[in-house]
């Protein structure tokens, strides 16, 4: 039978409960019992004036962001209007069936000025990051870094030359910020070459062809984290060059120690971190062993002897050639300073049997030795070890994340220009990861019966 039409009726009272109508099992009750938000608050205040109109309450700012870069909305206006209609946000939100959803333009005012000024966003992750310390899901032991290439917005078909310069008209913000970071090592100083295109929309993205396919403007996003649990212990945006993902990896490595007292035993990463100074960084300077694949380009392939057939002895701190002769070095460096040059007798080159194969073009033989090479050493040992091949299954745990942050999050092209935005992206991102993995490793704990 079919049932009576529905007729609106106004009443007169309502009782009704936000919280009864939030599912148990919604994403959103089991990320609010790790925010906190109460110390970002208060480091908020010097940067609001004591008398005025009121603004918008910081805190419930940070929560609708929370809410976008966890389920993925990547509009500030759509999250508005999501706020608005959806009753399990505003709960999350504190915002009762009354309250007023902020305008999207609040969030980009307060981006430009109190957040960024404030290094909010930055602070927000690192209480994300100490509640995960707390809960017992870093174990501070093993390390992995990684980084990926995140588009940038800006129009690869809109780029310039390099050579040509920035065009006059382009006074954004963006190019504001790139010129103010020209100097920096994660950004314009990473390296000499200049790239071959520059975006007048977002001068700081770096124009690569890394992904095999159209070139593109990127910035990378970084990621250091613990091993135990894929927690993201932390992160760093820079230009999309190899050069400046390795001073991102210093810095996480020595900010994580700085701020939260960790002291990793070995750091897993692929053979971009396998240079000859990183490796020595890490084991003469900072005492982690490195589970990286050394980075070698040291093998021939014109039929010649390579390096690894020459044996080196280090009490007496000479190579022995194939044919058992002996290479000394002056210790004069080259290079930089970081190459130690190892030659041959031309008396034992020339009557050698072994000449046509060792140095057929020149009349000794000489191999460039680094001053890192006892890390380098280290580094092939473990890789041949089985803690090595273990590191290397669990070093794709930071791979996991970025496919997460691409696929999950929606986090695959960057919607803030400039590296401050990229910066801000990036925090939030790793926030809201970590957040997640915290809602999903710890139930929501069940009510006992009555």
């Amino acid at each position: 039978m079919m049932g009576p039409r529905q007729v609106e009726q106004g009443a007169l009272f309502y009782e009704f409960s936000l919280d009864t109508h939030v599912p148990a099992e919604h994403l959103l009750r089991s990320i609010d019992r790790f925010v906190d938000l109460t110390g970002l608050r208060q480091e908020l205040a010097p940067f609001y004036a004591s008398t005025g109109r009121p603004s918008v309450d910081p805190e419930l700012m940070i929560r609708m962001l929370i809410i976008g870069y966890c389920l993925g909305i990547r509009s500030e206006r759509r999250l508005c209007d999501e706020v608005h209609l959806n009753l399990a946000y505003r709960w999350f939100c504190r915002l009762g069936l009354d309250g007023r959803v902020p305008d999207h333009s609040t969030f980009s005012k307060n981006r430009h000025g109190r957040f960024r000024d404030s290094d909010l966003l930055r602070r927000l992750f690192e209480t994300v990051l100490a509640r995960c310390i707390a809960e017992g899901l870093v174990g501070g032991e093993g390390f992995a870094v990684d980084g990926s290439l995140i588009r940038a917005d800006a129009n690869r078909q809109k780029g310039v030359e390099s050579s040509a310069g920035l065009p006059p008209e382009a006074v954004s913000r963006a190019a504001r910020e790139y010129l103010a970071v020209l100097d920096e090592a994660a950004f314009g100083a990473a390296t000499p070459v200049p790239p071959k295109f520059i975006s007048p929309a977002d001068p700081a993205a770096r124009w690569t062809g890394a992904h095999g396919g159209q070139a593109f403007f990127a910035y990378t996003a970084n990621y250091l984290i613990d091993l135990d649990h894929a927690i993201i212990v932390d992160v760093e945006a820079t230009t999309a060059i190899r050069q400046a993902e390795v001073t991102a990896a210093k810095r996480m490595i020595e900010r994580s120690r700085e701020r939260f007292d960790l002291y990793p035993a070995k750091l897993a990463g692929d053979s971009g971190y396998g240079s000859a100074e990183m490796l020595g960084w890490l084991v003469y300077e900072q005492g982690i062993e490195p589970h990286i694949s050394v980075f070698d380009k040291s093998t021939r392939t014109d039929g010649t002897f390579s390096r690894a057939d020459f044996t080196y002895d280090q009490p007496d701190d000479v190579y022995r050639c194939p044919a058992g002769r002996v290479l000394t070095t002056t210790g004069t460096r080259v290079n930089d300073g970081a190459t130690l040059l190892y030659r041959a007798s031309k008396f034992d080159c020339t009557p050698c049997p072994l000449k046509a194969r060792c140095c057929p073009n020149e009349p000794r033989r000489k191999v460039p030795r680094s001053i890192y090479e006892g890390a380098r050493d280290m580094a092939r040992d473990i890789a041949r070890s089985e803690e090595g091949k273990t590191s290397r299954r669990e070093r794709k745990k930071v791979e996991m994340l970025f496919a997460h942050l691409k696929r999950i999050l929606k986090l695959d092209r960057l919607r803030l220009r400039g590296p401050n935005g990229a910066k801000d992206e990036f925090h939030l991102a790793a926030a809201a990861q970590n957040l997640r993995k915290l809602a999903k490793i710890i139930p929501v704990p069940q009510p006992s019966p009555a």
